[in-house]
């Protein structure tokens, strides 16, 4: 089998500002052509900005060229503090004002958000990196989300009568704290359920890319004061958040070491809580399947976000018999991402988000590598400033290396060869992992073999119409509890209790 690595990329520097890379005969922008004003971000409390830094004032790097993008303050246990009191005094008010007000305040949210979206892509493209076309986009998408549930709270309450029967009542200060890779996203696609609901928020932002959600504080200012607030600082002041006393939901979105940690401290309280934790995603390629079709699949999955996503596919099973066209394929197709900064309109992949990551990343790179496993394209930190890595195709590391095993969250998709589609399934359900899983067949009877991938969600030849609203439950240490992305969130962020109301006393 040949497998020849395709030609080293070469950076060409224009000026003072501007590095670009020469890849297959291509330039693509590393470095903005000008310099941006810094970002001092402040926290959000109790309906108006809180520049308090107890512990300092810590810098954002731009991950695309190495500048400072801005600055917030890390907040103490005070700060938390402060917030979670103000979030519970405003719970009854917020409870008390009906769903239908409640309805109408988020549409006005969403819409302040809709406004500001360009905006926030930016920032959010300065802070981790995406391509900002993306990170607009996936922030119009979410701001529907926030739509939905406004819209979803008449016909989830309206079940609910005075006599007896099934109540729900909101769990009161929920607690969110949410990841760097899709900084707005992750808030608001949980934000807007949580409040419907009747919930108040405390939203503690990944420090890696705090700034655009500091910048949602001003638009959240028609809701009232205390009913959102948002906490910016590091592991401390989540951990001081999660153990806070007056919190009664806990939302967390990251790694597993950590939401181990978060699940330990809400269930000493006996607190529900929400964990979506880590993936190591696979993609299973049957022998019956068009390799180019196959090969977009695998890439769209590997290496959007620059394959930071917890549902990135990370490992593909291909069968033996398609391996050298699909293989072949993927690498011509790596070879055509064009990356770069994200404001670069031609980017489709921007930076990793910062000098620890691309480490991660390469690190495995190369302990596979070591082992004997064969780089077909990429596989090399890229030159310049910036922490980008190239998207990266390898071949035969062993089934125990961290590279098939852990998860890698960058641009790079380890490739097993297999004798069977049974074997590709059996193999992509070993390991610690079970957040998302793929299949591709054209064998009836290999379509029910897949449905057995052991995952919260299984895609089988790309999806079709599936059940409406359908619950969510990671397997595994991908995470706990059962949530929804649409309007049934509602139900999973309410407690029911029921009312029986017999004769006369």
């Amino acid at each position: 089998m040949s497998r020849r690595v395709v030609d080293e990329v070469q950076p060409v520097r224009y000026g003072p500002f501007v590095t670009l890379l020469r890849l297959d005969g291509g330039l693509v922008a590393l470095a903005p052509t000008q310099e941006d004003h810094p970002v001092h971000a402040q926290h959000w409390v109790n309906g108006s900005a809180d520049s308090s830094a107890p512990h300092g004032v810590r810098p954002v790097i731009d991950p695309a060229t190495g500048t400072t993008t801005g600055d917030f303050p890390v907040a103490d246990s005070g700060v938390v503090d402060r917030a979670v009191r103000a979030a519970a005094a405003a719970a009854p008010g917020w409870w008390a004002l009906g769903w239908e007000e409640r309805a109408r305040l988020l549409l006005e949210v969403a819409d302040r958000i809709a406004a500001a979206a360009s905006d926030l892509a930016v920032l959010e493209s300065r802070e981790m990196g995406k391509p900002v076309a993306m990170a607009r986009e996936d922030i119009e998408g979410s701001v529907e989300v926030v739509r939905d549930a406004a819209r979803a709270a008449g016909s989830f309450f309206a079940t609910e009568s005075a006599g007896g029967g099934l109540r729900r009542r909101p769990y009161g200060v929920a607690a969110l704290i949410t990841p760097w890779n899709y900084p707005v996203c992750q808030v608001t696609d949980f934000l807007g359920c949580l409040l419907a609901a009747g919930n108040t928020v405390v939203v503690k932002p990944s420090e890696k890319a705090p700034l655009a959600v500091a910048a949602l504080g001003p638009l959240l200012e028609v809701l009232p004061p205390g009913v959102v607030s948002i906490v910016l600082g590091d592991g401390a002041a989540g951990a001081a958040l999660v153990e806070h006393p007056l919190v009664g939901l806990v939302h967390f979105t990251g790694s597993v070491a950590t939401g181990r940690k978060v699940g330990a401290s809400a269930g000493a309280r006996l607190v529900p809580c929400f964990l979506e934790l880590g993936g190591k995603d696979a993609l299973v390629v049957d022998r019956d399947v068009d390799v180019t079709a196959a090969a977009e699949m695998a890439a769209e999955g590997g290496w959007v976000n620059t394959g930071q996503v917890c549902t990135s596919v990370e490992r593909v099973y291909v069968h033996t018999d398609v391996a050298d066209a699909f293989l072949s394929e993927l690498t011509r197709q790596a070879a055509h991402w064009r990356f770069g900064v994200g404001r670069d309109p031609e980017s489709r992949m921007g930076p990793l988000v910062d000098a620890d990551q691309r480490d991660h990343v390469h690190r495995q790179v190369s302990e596979a590598r070591l082992a004997g496993a064969e780089v077909l394209i990429g596989g090399e930190p890229l030159p310049g400033p910036g922490f980008f890595y190239p998207p990266t195709v390898i071949v035969g590391a062993p089934d125990d290396s961290s590279l098939m095993t852990e998860e890698t969250f960058g641009p790079v998709i380890a490739v097993r060869v297999v004798e069977s589609f049974e074997d590709g399934v059996r193999l992509a359900n070993t390991g610690a992992y079970g957040l998302t899983a793929a299949a591709l067949t054209n064998d009836p009877g290999n379509v029910e073999i897949a449905a057995g991938l052991d995952a919260g969600a299984v895609t089988i030849n790309g999806g079709g119409d599936g059940p409406e609203d359908a619950p969510f439950e990671p397997a595994r240490d991908s995470g706990l509890g059962r949530v929804r992305f649409g309007p049934g969130a509602l139900d999973s962020f309410t407690r029911p209790y029921v009312v029986s109301i017999g004769g006369s006393a």
